[in-house]
């Protein structure tokens, strides 16, 4: 079954074509700045010995511009894997936000993209970028299958008293106001790999997924019990400018007594804080280099980032009633050895103890970090949401 995967962004389409049940891709691309004047197109097409890349610049005004261009590399005599886009037969998207009316991947209708649209709201910098992808690939990909799989289906698991906030029970009821998570696909692969590895389908992890948007996930026995992200996506973790969690008490004086509008404190939070706001750089490898160079205030944010994640650990160490391992994955978490060091420094009473030897050795496959006497693995599991995403729908339509 060819299935095609669309990870559609405001600005950017990540995607990859699978044959499934081989979970090997056959291509995978990114298209950059749409919308923009030059943007970037960057086709992979794997042969098993060295693989066929093909970048380029062009202008790409809008989505349906930047999925024709897709359809011609597909196509293409030199970069080509299909001979015609009738071929593929399901396409899988990517949407970042399911709400309530979601908890499982679903063939998309006219009452699910109305559904997904009603969400644009909760949702402004995802859902309609997603929901975009959906209808130009309707236009391009005909024949195929429509199938959506939402980012926050997989945290849909989580108890009432983990998702509910103590507001009164009417924003809940009326206007379903609670905890939602983010990054679900990406929790979920990579804490399905680890109960893998462990060859323990009950086991207790604790997932943290770090790039430039962070969260982290309670997983038990594959279910989601608690996650860091809530509403939206700002709570949690320092992300790269996100502030994650923080007193809204600031808010409150920030507009009361400082004379900021409700934008511009958005602004603030989303876009000019976390590691960006504390350092000046939101790329940990710009404020690694910072700290190499003896800035302060780069490592003391480093310091922060590491800290919030080790409170994090310890509470749902708590909510598991246990812990079996910790998995790091995302680009930060996959590639920074001083991140995990930092994070899994000082905490020998949870049983977590990392070897500095195998944490930094860098690897492209599921690995350990941790010592050999340490009670609690430490993972490194390369994400790969595509993947996933792509099973999902192989799932689905087999039933």
């Amino acid at each position: 079954m060819n299935i095609f995967v669309v990870n559609s962004g405001s600005s950017s389409i990540k995607y990859q074509l699978f044959k499934m049940p081989s979970q090997q891709p056959v291509c995978s691309g990114l298209l950059e700045r749409i919308g923009l004047t030059g943007s970037s197109v960057t086709h992979r097409v794997f042969t098993g010995d060295d693989d066929r890349v093909n970048r380029k610049t062009v202008d790409l005004p809008n989505h349906e511009a930047g999925l024709m261009e897709v359809a011609v590399l597909l196509t293409d005599k030199d970069t080509g894997v299909i001979k015609d886009p009738r071929e593929i037969e399901v396409v899988g998207h990517r949407v970042v936000y399911g709400g309530e009316s979601f908890a499982a991947t679903v063939v998309i209708d006219d009452v699910v993209k109305d559904e997904i649209k009603k969400l644009f709201a909760l949702a402004p910098l995802h859902n309609p970028a997603n929901y975009m992808g959906i209808e130009v690939a309707e236009k391009i990909f005909s024949n195929a299958v429509q199938v959506a799989v939402f980012d926050t289906a997989f945290h849909q698991t989580m108890p009432e008293k983990a998702f509910r906030f103590a507001i009164p029970r009417s924003f809940y009821q009326d206007l379903r106001i609670r905890v939602y998570g983010f990054h679900g696909t990406s929790h979920k692969y990579v804490s399905e790999q680890a109960a893998k590895y462990l060859a323990n389908p009950e086991a207790k992890i604790i997932t943290i997924h770090l790039g430039n948007g962070c969260s982290m996930a309670a997983v038990d026995g594959g279910r989601s019990v608690d996650t860091s992200m809530g509403f939206g996506p700002l709570s949690g973790l320092i992300m790269g400018t996100r502030s994650g969690d923080i007193d809204p008490s600031v808010i409150f004086h920030l507009v009361d007594e400082n004379g900021y509008d409700l934008d511009q404190v958005k602004s603030l939070l989303n876009k000019h804080s976390g590691m960006h706001g504390l350092t000046g750089f939101s790329d940990m490898r710009d404020i690694s280099k910072a700290i190499a160079n003896g800035d302060r205030e780069a490592d003391i944010a480093y310091e922060m980032y590491a800290y919030r994640i080790k409170k994090y650990i310890g509470s749902y160490a708590a909510v598991l009633n246990g812990l079996d391992a910790i998995v790091f994955t995302a680009g930060v978490g996959e590639n920074d050895a001083n991140i995990r060091m930092r994070v899994c420094s000082d905490m020998s009473f949870l049983g977590i103890h990392l070897d500095e030897g195998k944490n930094n050795l860098r690897a492209l496959e599921l690995r350990e970090v941790n010592s050999d006497h340490s009670a609690v693995k430490i993972l490194v599991v390369p994400t790969n949401e595509e993947l996933e995403i792509a099973e999902q729908c192989f799932e689905l339509l087999q039933q």
